[in-house]
Parts: C-alpha cells; sequence; structure tokens
C-alpha cells in the first residue's frame, strides 16, 4: 500500500487506516478473535494507522489493540482520543477537556494499549466549558513528555482549528466524511486543513455501512446497533437514502467495483485519509482493494450528480450528539 504524509509534521501512514470501534462496541455482536484476525490481516496488507478511543468500550477496543499489537509495536501508528470522560469502571462522565483529565486519560490509555507512545492522539470532542487552547495546551505536553508524538482534533470548526493549531501544531482532523456527509467542503473546515498543512482522516467514509450497497432494511441490524436511532436510518429518511445508494451502485457496477470500493476511492482522491470500520476479514480486504482504484473526471462527474452535498436525509447523529458536534 502507498504511503501518504498525513499532515506537515512528518508522521505517514498507509493511504488507508482502520476504525475498530465496531470491533468492541455499537454495532452488534463481536468476536475478539476474528478482530484479532483483521488487525493481523490489516498489517499484513500495508494498513499502518489504526484508530481507536478509550470510550470504545469503554476500553476495551485499545486493550483489544494493545493484545493485537503485542511484540510488534511499531508496525502500527496509534491513533487513541482523549476528552470524554469515563471513570476507571467505565462509567460515561460527559465531555472533559480539562489538562488534569486528559493526562490521566493519556496515562490510562498508554496501560491499556501496553506502550509507552501513542502516535496521534486527538481531542474527541471540545468540552465547551474549557478554552480549546487549555485542552491543546495539555496534549502539547505529552507531547515533549515522549508520551505523544502528534496531537489532532476531531469534529471541529475552522475557528477551533485555528485557535488549536496556533497553540501546537496539529497533525490530523478527524471528522466524518464519505459521498453522504460532505459539510466540510462548504463549511471553511477543509478550506481551513489545506491552508495550514493539516490531515484529514475521515471516518464513517462508508456512511455507516449504507455505502456498502449491503443494507436493505433497518431490521438487518442487531437490537445493540446503534444505526437503529440514527435518523438517517429512520422511516422515509432509510427509503431516500437507499435510493441514492442505488444509485451509487448503479455507478460501481458500470466500472466493475464494488460500492464500497467505489466510495472509498471517491474519498482517497480528495486527499483524505478514510478509517472504515469493519471487524472481519472478508470486508477488510474490499475495503484495502479500493487503493488500487482509479476515478476518471467522467466518473469523479457522475459520481457528483448523484451524491451532490447534502444528499443524505436526516441529520447524521441524534440531537443530543449533534450538539457536540463542531466545537
Amino acid at each position: 500500500m502507498e504511503i501518504r504524509a498525513l499532515g506537515g509534521q512528518g508522521l505517514e501512514v498507509g493511504v488507508e487506516g482502520l476504525g475498530l470501534m465496531g470491533m468492541s462496541a455499537h454495532y452488534g455482536a463481536t468476536d475478539d478473535t476474528e478482530s484479532l484476525a483483521t488487525i493481523d490481516r490489516a498489517l499484513e496488507l500495508g494498513v499502518t494507522l489504526l484508530d481507536t478511543a478509550e470510550g470504545y468500550g469503554p476500553f476495551r477496543n485499545e486493550q483489544l489493540l494493545g493484545r493485537a499489537l503485542s511484540g510488534r509495536r511499531d508496525a502500527a501508528v496509534v491513533a487513541t482520543k482523549t476528552g470524554v470522560e469515563f471513570t476507571d469502571d467505565g462509567a460515561f462522565r460527559g465531555h472533559n477537556g480539562t489538562p488534569d483529565y486528559i493526562r490521566r486519560s493519556a496515562d490510562r490509555s498508554l496501560r491499556h494499549l501496553g506502550t509507552d507512545h501513542i502516535d496521534l492522539y486527538y481531542l474527541h470532542r471540545v468540552d465547551p466549558a474549557v478554552p480549546v487552547e487549555e485542552s491543546v495546551g495539555a496534549m502539547a505536553e505529552l507531547v515533549e513528555a515522549g508520551k505523544v508524538r502528534h496531537i489532532g482534533l476531531c469534529e471541529v470548526s475552522p475557528a477551533t482549528i485555528t485557535r488549536a493549531h496556533a497553540v501546537h501544531p496539529l497533525t490530523a482532523v478527524q471528522t466524518e466524511y464519505s459521498l453522504f456527509e460532505r459539510g466540510i467542503e462548504h463549511d471553511g473546515v477543509l478550506d481551513t486543513l489545506r491552508e495550514l498543512g493539516i490531515g484529514l482522516v475521515a471516518y464513517s467514509p462508508l456512511g455507516r455501512g449504507f455505502l456498502s450497497g449491503a443494507i436493505t432494511s433497518p431490521d438487518d441490524f442487531a437490537a445493540d446497533d446503534f444505526r437503529r436511532t440514527d435518523p438517517r436510518f429512520q422511516g422515509e429518511n432509510f427509503r431516500r437514502n437507499l435510493a441514492v445508494v442505488d444509485q451509487v451502485r448503479r455507478l460501481a457496477a458500470e466500472k466493475g467495483v464494488t460500492p464500497s470500493q467505489l466510495a472509498l476511492a471517491w474519498t482517497l482522491q480528495q486527499g483524505a485519509v478514510p478509517i472504515p470500520g469493519t471487524k472481519r476479514r472478508r470486508y477488510l480486504e474490499e475495503n484495502v482493494a479500493a487503493t488500487a482504484v482509479t476515478i476518471s473526471a467522467a466518473e469523479r462527474a457522475a459520481i457528483d450528480a448523484v451524491a451532490p452535498h447534502g444528499v443524505a436525509s436526516g441529520d447524521r447523529y441524534a440531537p443530543e450528539l449533534m450538539a457536540s458536534l463542531n466545537g
């Protein structure tokens, strides 16, 4: 797999990463054996950026990744996140971007990951009660201490990116970006990242599985799958979004690739490093094959015609989660 510079601070990663959240939380039943095999296969295929967070589980996902990398820590670029508080026994407490919590959670993540450093440490959500300069200042101290090598933010506004970057250079910003979610092209985020030389990591590049073309009914989800409460998977929104997916599926078939591969190839062409999440080797292999897919100008125009900005029906999260975005 091709290696790409992520941002302008010296971090290099495979052009496609792997999101690990679903291996431990939010997407139905989990299988650690298959998850570990999937991580093994990812490394074999040249995937280096492995994305987790202390809140995935909570803690179980970091611990799983620590097991996967035992004895071969340098094979991966480990990204994890802070700023959403959990007690040591896993109780959720809300946002916490205070320097004290960031320091404590970093040490806890290092223990769970079984490592002495985090390659890319994100502020998962901006705490509205704490100036972002204070949170980023604490993360910068972790860099100085050698516990963290690079820092980033998740789901933030252009103004917040600029303020944070002035405190300590950001390597990456992680946000949702896909054929279903192109808001950063229009709200100034993408322009700000390019201006400041900050890398873009795209999570949910397959629209939480919608763009795989495999989802045909909300009833396909397990009872504990959070997509059952996602507005884009509800009622008329679901039917409208499925019609968009049908058009993406048609374009993919004309090109001789899967819908997932077309969607990921498009994201890669935008200069993003996508981190599609999966907990199964067969989907990982399909996703990685997208790195060899090229999209012509005519194909790009056809994709833009069926999946323009704002094409998805419904908000991308339930209201209480939408309120935590774009800090």
